[in-house]
């Protein structure tokens, strides 16, 4: 499970360029108005929109942008524009299970382009539970260990509420049941720095490939994350350390 999250950092390393940070800032834009819209504007109340404004800043995105999409969001201005969220589901190269999450204000437009993606790199989009079986909808936390004992930190999580962690090499990797996600992520969020929270899927089981099948399905999984309307992608591809730290060079 963990391949994820670090494929997550190096995605970020990817997006440094200023095209591509354009790109995230107008997804993160969408978030936040839709968080705003459904929560209201003040973060102090509204624990979605909370989160996203942390992965805003996370990204650098301008506070001026940030402004404008909680205003959006929130009904203040001429923008009238709101969106739908829908999951997608498909099968990668390979039989690997995909659920691609978007934000869409026409979704014509968005089933088009998904389905295009998939047909594209050898995959097939599926109808609504034709892979969500084989994921679980959790919260996933990621904490930066920094000179913290990691056993300490994993057992605050437990006893917050979470039901599982992965201790890695800088980082622990927390999962909790929904209900019990905002209080884990605010109590963790109160002692250690947090490199990334959010609703994930997460793979039951995953499926590991030799590289070349692999880097097949990850061609997939970039496009479809490159998608203006596609907010994340969530796959049971297992990403092995060695592919991994290939990636992270060539992100660097």
């Amino acid at each position: 499970m963990s391949g994820h999250s670090k494929w997550a950092t190096i995605k970020r390393s990817k997006a440094a360029n200023d095209s591509k940070r354009g790109a995230l800032f107008t997804k993160i834009g969408r978030e936040i108005a839709v968080a705003a819209r459904e929560g209201g504007p003040d973060p102090e109340s509204n624990f979605r929109l909370r989160i996203v404004l942390d992965k805003a800043r996370q990204a650098n995105m301008p506070k001026d942008n940030i402004e404008r999409a909680i205003k959006r969001g929130a009904g203040i201005g001429n923008d009238g524009v709101s969106y739908d969220e829908i999951t997608y589901e498909g099968y990668g190269p390979h039989g690997i299970a995909i659920m691609a999450q978007a934000l869409t204000d026409n979704k014509n437009r968005t089933v088009s382009e998904i389905r295009h993606c998939f047909s594209r790199f050898n995959g097939n989009l599926g109808s609504n539970g034709s892979v969500a079986w084989m994921f679980d909808h959790k919260g996933h936390i990621v904490v930066k260990t920094g000179d913290n004992d990691p056993e300490e930190v994993a057992l605050e999580a437990i006893e917050a509420g979470a039901d599982d962690v992965e201790i890695g090499e800088d980082t622990i990797e927390v999962y909790t049941e929904m209900e019990s996600f905002a209080q884990v992520r605010e109590a963790l969020d109160a002692s250690y720095e947090l490199e990334n929270s959010q609703l994930s899927w997460i793979p039951q089981t995953a499926t590991e490939l030799d590289e070349k099948a692999t880097l097949q399905v990850m061609k997939l999984l970039e496009a479809l994350e490159e998608l203006d309307d596609v907010q994340d992608v969530f796959s049971n591809l297992d990403l092995n350390d060695d592919l991994l730290a290939k990636l992270e060079a060539e992100a660097a």
